[in-house]
């Protein structure tokens, strides 16, 4: 059994930013288009700013209205594919027997986004990158937990673009749009919550997908708790059941 407490929270995704506006969406999940809004990367210089593609937005624009400037903070950042696009591209690029990019070759990297986050705020601290196909967030939750053990406080960012046509029927739930959940947790400050193994058999698991497929259901189960519209989530991985539940004060 593990507890910790979520400090603070932000998701970011094309006409999605505030709370208010995740709650209304959960709520009515509608088809989520265009671009990523007010997102902004201000903060950053214009030279570092324009190695961002649209994953790198997305998750430095969850994370970064999060800390303060000049605040250190271990952080997590987790992806199950990382920047696929790009990827993609670079692969096609050798096909052609075409010179691969150097600059392309070190932004498609996994832990490419939390180098260019802490190179950005000139953060030294622990940075930890996380990829996983099943689980992400209950993965990244863990690791969270035992970096608590000997720091205060820990960023997690949880965050996915579309995967190119060519990879779709090799996954299942992908997400239709790029989106980043970043939150910060510790074990001082803000709501509390519980996460622990569960004896519920596979068959009862379920993780609400609001009629909605647009979405990862692990990601939107998450985004359901940080809103207050539910108050547990369920996951299996690995053959072991877990439940997160909110802990009232």
């Amino acid at each position: 059994m593990l507890d910790f407490q979520v400090e603070s929270w932000m998701a970011v995704a094309p006409g999605l930013e505030s709370h208010g506006d995740w709650c209304n969406w959960l709520q009515n999940p509608q088809v989520v288009q265009g671009d990523l809004g007010s997102a902004s990367l201000k903060q950053i210089s214009p030279m570092l700013r324009r190695r961002f593609g649209v994953l790198g937005k997305c998750a430095v624009g969850a994370a970064l209205p999060l800390v303060n400037e000049g605040e250190n903070i271990p952080s997590i950042f987790a992806s199950r594919h990382g920047d696929t696009p790009l990827t993609l591209s670079l692969l096609e690029g050798i096909g052609r027997n075409e010179p691969m990019s150097p600059t392309g070759f070190s932004l498609a990297v996994h832990n490419a986004v939390s180098g260019l986050f802490s190179i950005a705020r000139k953060d030294v601290s622990g940075v930890t990158a996380v990829a996983a196909v099943e689980g992400l967030i209950l993965q990244t939750l863990l690791e969270a937990s035992g970096q608590l053990l000997t720091s205060g406080r820990v960023l997690c960012v949880v965050y996915d673009v579309p995967l190119p046509a060519l990879y779709h029927g090799y996954c299942e739930g992908v997400a239709r749009f790029p989106y980043a959940i970043a939150f910060i947790l510790s074990h001082k400050k803000g709501k509390r919550y519980r996460l622990m193994q569960d004896k519920i058999s596979r068959k009862k698991l379920a993780i609400s997908e609001s009629g909605f497929s647009h979405l990862d259901p692990e990601a939107m189960g998450f985004l359901e708790i940080l809103t207050g519209l539910s108050t547990e989530m369920r996951f299996e991985l690995n053959g072991r059941s877990w439940r997160l539940r909110r802990v009232c004060s």
